[in-house]
């Protein structure tokens, strides 16, 4: 029955790859995707109750369920859930405009498939080798994701982010390595087991752990999106298809973090906690810098996305910075807040891009006299984004505020605040152009008052919901964020 309940979340997505590709992309397989992310979500849920209730579940040497882990498959299935609601209708009209053929359909079902079933092993995986494994291999195939639309633009962004994110995962290889070395040394036969090394922390030495915890938040930081290594965050995001942007910033980069957050617990049981604060503080110093600077004077609303998820990585890297249950649990419900908003507002950008034909702000007026429930829905969805209430971005950037100002590093999260302030007029301001003032009647550049198709409608409106429930309370999720927190704190 463990076995089950941990391998489930893998093996699902990775059996709807396999239908795709032995049965194609049609009207009668669309559905597959939805069924395999209703049974991962419910798997999720299910492994979720049981390592709150009994702790965590073990499979051999490679495969760990923990509080952690349970809690970022509920987000990936989550997302996963509102994207596969949405693509049929996606898939659908870039078929009928003649911009992907039916091949090329099968192959996107196939690799989105491929892309859950790597992210739920990344998060699984009960050692680091075994992680990195499965970060690489959803590199490789979200590049063929970005790519898909072969433009030069789409092929470009593709071998960007294959080799910027390579350089960051060979740097998080040879962290690997050194993480490895300082292991056999220690001779307590940690390898590379996460809870091994957490619990041999005061054995590994610390100038050897001292290099590899820099390789591999550099190495995985470059894989969320972190300042310095983030170039290939907005080329990635605005050409790849709707529903890939919004797994890629929904989970793709929190998973990566992910990563970061599980290194972190064993940098501060080596070298205490002000190591790791200040890698982290000073990458999401930079994150929201350069978030900033880039979104004041932003002219494509994808791009424009895509930077705001640079500045949410920055918070996420801020809260971690700042540590302790209170701060952690806050970085996780904002991880959860932050996909299910991203997923609607790339969602809405899809379905504007498609029925526009154009991705530049200044060309997309009106939005919300041709299509008010898709222009309300990107409202709503900034909205969240900004951390307004009820939604629960609002709660876990308090729950980061509160905590940062309480641990002495006031002066950064004064600073960071302030840059909060200035993305959030500048998300504000760009989004408002585009949704309000008349629509524009230049042939190619008005709205097309097409109705939004209602699978869409039902994943926009779903995801916002959900938003506002977890913004009033975490209800069910109370539980496994606790124990989570715990974990990621350090706590025995």
């Amino acid at each position: 029955m463990e076995i089950l309940l941990v391998v489930a979340p893998l093996a699902v997505p990775a059996l709807g790859a396999l239908a795709y590709a032995a049965a194609g992309w049609r009207r009668s397989t669309a559905g597959v995707a939805a069924v395999s992310a209703v049974l991962s979500l419910l798997a999720a849920a299910v492994l979720a109750g049981e390592v709150v209730t009994h702790g965590p579940l073990v499979v051999g040497a490679l495969l760990r369920a923990d509080a952690v882990s349970a809690f970022m498959l509920v987000v990936i299935t989550a997302v996963a859930v509102l994207v596969a609601i949405a693509t049929p209708a996606h898939l659908a009209a870039e078929l009928a405009a003649g911009r992907i053929g039916s091949r090329t359909a099968t192959w996107h079902a196939v690799l989105v498939q491929a892309f859950l079933a790597a992210m739920a092993l990344a998060v699984l995986a009960a050692d680091l080798g075994v992680l990195w494994v499965a970060v690489e291999a959803t590199t490789i195939v979200t590049a063929f994701l970005v790519g898909q639309r072969r433009t030069r633009a789409a092929v470009e962004a593709a071998w960007k982010y294959v080799v910027i994110c390579s350089a960051g995962i060979a740097l998080a290889l040879l962290g690997i390595v050194v993480l490895n070395h300082a292991s056999a040394r220690s001779g307590t036969g940690a390898g590379l087991d996460w809870a091994a090394l957490a619990g041999a922390s005061a054995h590994l030495d610390p100038g050897v752990t001292r290099i590899a915890i820099v390789l591999l938040v550099v190495g995985f930081g470059a894989k969320a999106g972190l300042a310095p290594l983030h170039a290939w965050l907005p080329d990635a995001h605005s050409q790849a298809p709707a529903p890939v942007s919004a797994l890629m910033s929904g989970v793709l980069l929190s998973v990566a973090f992910y990563a970061v957050l599980r290194i972190k617990v064993i940098s501060d049981g080596v070298l205490g906690p002000g190591f790791a604060r200040a890698l982290l503080l000073a990458a999401a110093l930079a994150s929201l810098l350069v978030a900033a600077s880039l979104l004041i004077a932003q002219r494509d609303y994808k791009r424009m996305l895509a930077y705001s998820s640079i500045e949410h990585m920055g918070l996420l890297a801020l809260g971690a910075a700042v540590g302790g249950p209170l701060a952690t649990a806050a970085v996780l419900l904002h991880v959860l807040g932050h996909g299910l908003a991203k997923t609607v507002l790339f969602l809405g950008a899809g379905r504007v891009l498609q029925t526009t034909g154009t991705s530049r702000i200044a060309e997309v007026s009106g939005l919300a006299a041709r299509q008010p429930v898709l222009a309300g829905s990107i409202g709503l969805g900034v909205l969240a984004l900004v951390g307004l209430p009820p939604f629960s971005l609002f709660a876990s950037e308090l729950g980061i505020a509160r905590a940062g100002f309480g641990s002495g590093i006031g002066w950064a999260m004064a600073v960071a605040l302030l840059l909060v302030v200035v993305i959030g007029a500048a998300l504000v301001n760009h989004t408002s152009r585009m949704l309000l003032g008349p629509p524009r009647e230049a042939p190619g550049a008005a709205p097309v008052p097409r109705p939004l198709p209602r699978t869409t409608a039902v994943a926009l409106v779903t995801g916002l919901l959900a938003c506002v429930a977890l913004g009033l309370s975490t209800g069910p999720l109370a539980d496994l964020l606790g124990a989570a927190a715990e974990i990621l704190s350090g706590a025995p």
